[in-house]
């Protein structure tokens, strides 16, 4: 062992991963899920592991890459967040399908709540839909323990195994023990059989029916058996949970002796569950709660519920992630107890702002005023906070801007006056999934400007590498690939470059660039500013002594049009909160007063 150490829930998964052998690690960014590749990445290089790991263009790209190393007889982890599955979901349909050789584990990250996502959607359903095994940890220490027991789990049924923490248990901090990270890699061994790894449709039925069979064993298991870890199995209440809600039960019932007819069982394997036990479960007390986020999977695989209490009757709320105070709530009501108890009241905060000097507020500024009354489609990212600026209409998910771009085009197509349109999508989101739609705009004749604010990150998942910045793997070089040269090679003739803090020059290039569109359908503005979270690019670029002069008027225009958090309203005149403010002096193009003054550099 490596010693007892305090560890991120997603750092210890990286851990688990590593300790027990996997040689490939692959992945794409998203939050709650980002540290467990690049800790992978990181451990990998100081211990000097022959583990190939890598940020992919998408999730889709990244589980294909794993599973070729897993029938290939070696271990493979990728990880991604929920709705990275939804990327992913053809080819982990058609591996369920195939099964394996060596073990793979696909971690993701669910997001009840939800905290930074389009969804709080269940991967635990998509377990039962794609008829594939999922582990539930409570804690980053459990975390650890089920990422290393899955791959053995997942060679004895030659199944991919899905591991899904959820944000709690991702970022939440453990003591732990760290395994030792000395594992014995195989040699790749693929061995020919067209009949699994190149299925066509007649073969599939029987790789559908050995499915089957696999699942039927699998729920023979001791993880698909409930377990009794608090109270007996004489009292009248038991409780049924999984995941970081178990933790909270238990905290509960341990804390507060105020249920003693109550018995906790808890869930390792919410998909597939053994029938049998449960519906002995339900005999044996008067009355089963289910406690589970975010669906009813547990509940589901009750064969009888007449007893049973969840969300299918509306017990557990059917939305929103659950906490101790939620949960005290529920089993008052389900022991019948009536105890009043004040409800916390979290602080009403601002309301998420892109950073003080972030290039892409003044891309949007520039482009609202560029083609006013257009209509702005725009992607998942931070620039999605362009909503606050009145620049952003639509936001469905990665790559959509694009799409919804064209989409909008065909829909006023023919009209008398057409509104201009403009697609805003950030760096990392058009490598991953704008290219298609660019190349299906230009076939089907869209018109509309497509702007990419090119930040040189992946910056609201915590920084990691784009394509264009080179970085790809621990045990290779790989190339940079340019946005321009992506753009051109899609079939798009005019792609200007310009930064955004020339707010006047980017107007007019994104003006030239829609009186192209006219005859070339898609042009690109490509909005190229670094990040400044980063340190080595906000240390390189000027910087100015910011000053709101007497020529100020309150009128607002600078705070409402433009939203820097660093401006803000004072007694008779607007202020700047030095706190905040980097000096990137672009507010002072904005006041329609000429009241703000970027003095000289600092």
């Amino acid at each position: 062992m490596k010693g007892t150490q305090i560890l991120l829930g997603n750092d210890a998964i990286a851990y688990g991963v590593l300790a027990s052998g996997a040689s490939v690690v692959a992945s794409y960014p998203g939050t709650p899920a980002s540290e467990i590749c690049e800790t992978a990445y990181r451990v990998s290089k100081q211990e000097g592991l022959q583990v190939h790991v890598e940020w992919s263009i998408n999730e889709k790209t990244a589980f294909e890459v794993a599973y070729a190393n897993a029938i290939a007889g070696r271990r493979s982890a990728v990880s991604m967040k929920q709705v990275g599955l939804n990327v992913a979901s053809d080819p982990v349909m058609s591996a369920a399908y195939m099964g394996t050789v060596g073990g793979i584990l696909l971690i993701v990250a669910d997001d009840p709540g939800p905290h930074s996502s389009q969804t709080e959607q269940d991967t635990r359903l998509f377990a039962m839909f794609a008829k594939l095994p999922v582990l539930d940890p409570s804690s980053p220490e459990e975390a650890l323990r089920m990422a290393g027991d899955a791959f053995a789990f997942s060679e004895e049924f030659r199944t991919p195994v899905i591991l899904r923490p959820t944000t709690r248990v991702c970022h939440a901090r453990q003591v732990m023990e760290v395994p030792a990270l000395n594992p014995e890699i195989p040699a790749p061994d693929f061995r020919r059989d067209p009949a699994r790894w190149a299925a066509t449709p007649g073969p599939r039925l029987t790789l559908h029916r050995e499915l089957n069979e696999r699942i039927a064993r699998i729920r023979k298991h001791d993880w698909a058996k409930p377990r009794l870890v608090l109270g007996d199995r004489k009292a009248p209440v038991a409780v049924v949970s999984s995941g970081v809600s178990h933790s909270y039960l238990l905290d509960v019932l341990k804390g507060f002796d105020r249920w003693p007819g109550v018995c906790l069982y808890k869930v390792d394997m919410p998909y597939p569950m053994d029938p049998t036990e449960l519906d002995r479960i339900a005999r044996r007390h008067k009355c089963v709660l289910v406690v589970e986020e975010s669906e009813p999977v547990i509940e589901l695989q009750f064969t009888s519920r007449a007893n049973v209490r969840g969300r299918i009757d509306g017990t557990v709320p059917s939305e929103g992630e659950l906490n101790p105070e939620i949960i005290m709530d529920l089993l008052d009501g389900v022991t019948g107890r009536k105890c009043a108890r004040g409800h916390f009241a979290p602080p009403k905060g601002r309301r998420p702002s892109l950073c003080a000097g972030c290039a892409h507020r003044s891309a949007f500024y520039a482009i609202k005023r560029a083609l006013p009354k257009g209509i702005y489609t725009s992607d998942i990212g931070c620039y999605t906070l362009g909503l606050n600026l009145g620049a952003v209409d639509t936001c469905l998910c990665m790559g959509a801007a694009v799409s919804q771009a064209a989409g909008f085009y065909h829909a006023y197509k023919g009209s008398a006056s057409p509104p201009p349109i403009a697609a805003v999508i950030g760096d990392s989101t058009y490598f991953h999934a704008g290219i298609p739609p660019t190349i299906n705009a230009l076939v089907t004749g869209a018109r509309f400007v497509l702007v990419i604010l090119d930040n040189a990150t992946t910056a609201m998942t915590g920084h990691q590498p784009t394509p264009a910045t080179g970085f790809t793997a621990n045990d290779y070089e790989g190339r940079t690939l340019h946005l321009e040269d992506i753009l051109k090679g899609c079939g798009v003739h005019t792609v200007l470059v310009h930064d955004p803090y020339d707010v006047k020059g980017f107007r007019k290039a994104v003006k030239e660039a829609y009186a192209k569109t006219a005859s070339e359908g898609v042009a690109a503005v490509i909005a190229r500013h670094p990040c400044i979270r980063d340190k080595k690019a906000r240390a390189a670029q000027k910087t100015f002594r910011m000053e709101i002069t007497d020529r100020c008027r309150l009128c607002g225009y600078c705070i409402r049009e433009f939203e820097c958090p660093a401006l803000a309203e004072g007694e008779d005149r607007v202020s700047i909160d030095m706190t905040l403010c980097i000096g990137c002096g672009v507010c002072a193009d904005v006041c329609p007063h000429h009241a703000i003054i970027a003095g000289g550099e600092k």
